[in-house]
């Protein structure tokens, strides 16, 4: 367990084991040196509980960096809950799950993830306070897809010279809130997309709605784009799929899109520009964050905004330090960090020592 939490460099893990209503949770935190961890709540089958350590812990990190890169009082956490055999009663789950974050005492701030939904979080937010997702707050699922679609204008200004998507190719994989959302804005703007789903009824969605070119999800690496568009879940780009891909620029809202992070280089040397999930993602968070933190709709649209000025900043640090963008974010949220008094641990470094919080009853 320790080897992973150094790995990543995770501050402290929290576990919840309640028999009575099937609650499994891990909560790894990651770093608090800009405020407290923010980071949503997964609900899925895992193979095993390392698997859900090891999720738990990497999107911590993300998290970390993405709250740096956008600017924001935070750190970075993530909620993992094992899904337990059906049939279990989802209210009571939740209910458990609330007072296990309101035990950290506001050290940890969950969210909507894969598999939670707002229900799901209104049920959390009746047994804490430290919860930034809720009907009351509202679904980030657009403000996440419009940075995302503000970033890809960038990249694809630089790569093209002008930022007009008009007849762009996009394959998008994964068409869950933000997957939809973000193919709306591509298809107002003009883009040509090619979509991918399990689920086939949201595919037929975006063939109806934008016209969109459904491809069988395992096909979907193989298409001839221009950019490629990761919206499910993580480690979708590995050994195998690295190869098939036909795009010269990635970049879309899955969490942790490299099955290993050296990936990066061959991305690099092979001449595609990969823009790292936890510097285009970052509207979910912040407007999550800015609506726990009560601010404004003029406070929140000036965030956002800053999505493809960061992006720009990035590229020209790559650029500049001729590195990956993936290196150059870390760099980057790693200066915001030290500028703060916390010296990071990057991904191939040693972190500190961690605490591991025993399994509560």
């Amino acid at each position: 367990m320790f080897d992973i939490l150094n790995q990543y460099g995770v501050s402290d893990v929290h576990l919840k084991n309640d028999p009575t209503s099937g609650l499994q949770a891990v909560i790894a935190i990651h770093d608090t040196t800009l405020g407290p961890a923010v980071g949503g709540c997964r609900l899925i089958r895992y193979t095993n509980q390392e698997d859900a350590l090891i999720d738990a812990a990497r999107l911590a990190r993300g998290m970390t960096y993405k709250a740096a890169l956008a600017g924001l009082p935070a750190g970075g956490g993530k909620a993992v809950i094992l899904s337990p055999p059906e049939p279990f009663e989802r209210a009571a789950l939740f209910r458990s799950f609330g007072d296990f974050i309101d035990s950290l005492n506001g050290r940890y701030v969950t969210a909507l993830d894969s598999g939670t939904n707002l229900d799901d979080m209104d049920i959390v937010a009746s047994r804490t306070r430290h919860v930034s997702s809720s009907t009351l707050l509202g679904d980030c699922s657009l403000p996440t897809a419009r940075g995302i679609f503000s970033g890809i204008q960038v990249v694809y200004g630089q790569q093209m010279g002008h930022g007009n998507l008009q007849g762009a190719r996009v394959a998008i994989q994964g068409l869950g809130h933000v997957g939809m959302n973000l193919a709306r804005l591509l298809h107002q703007a003009g883009a040509q997309l090619i979509v991918s789903d399990i689920d086939t009824t949201r595919a037929d969605q975006a063939r109806e709605r934008f016209n969109a070119q459904v491809v069988p999800p395992e096909h979907i690496y193989a298409q001839p784009c221009d950019i490629f568009a990761p919206c499910g879940l993580g480690g979708v780009i590995n050994e195998t799929t690295i190869d098939l891909l036909r795009c010269p620029i990635i970049a879309g809202a899955a969490n942790n899109q490299l099955a290993d992070e050296s990936l990066a280089e061959v991305l690099q040397d092979r001449g595609m520009l990969y823009i790292p999930d936890f510097a285009i993602n970052a509207g979910g968070l912040i407007y999550a964050l800015m609506k726990y933190r009560n601010a404004d709709d003029t406070e929140i649209e000036q965030r956002l905004s800053q999505i493809p000025t960061t992006i720009t900043a990035l590229l020209h640090h790559a650029s500049r330090n001729r590195t990956s963008p993936w290196h150059s974010a870390l760099k980057m949220a790693e200066a915001k960090l030290q500028g703060a008094g916390k010296i990071p641990v990057s991904p191939a470094a040693d972190a500190p020592t961690n605490s591991v919080l025993a399994m509560a009853q």
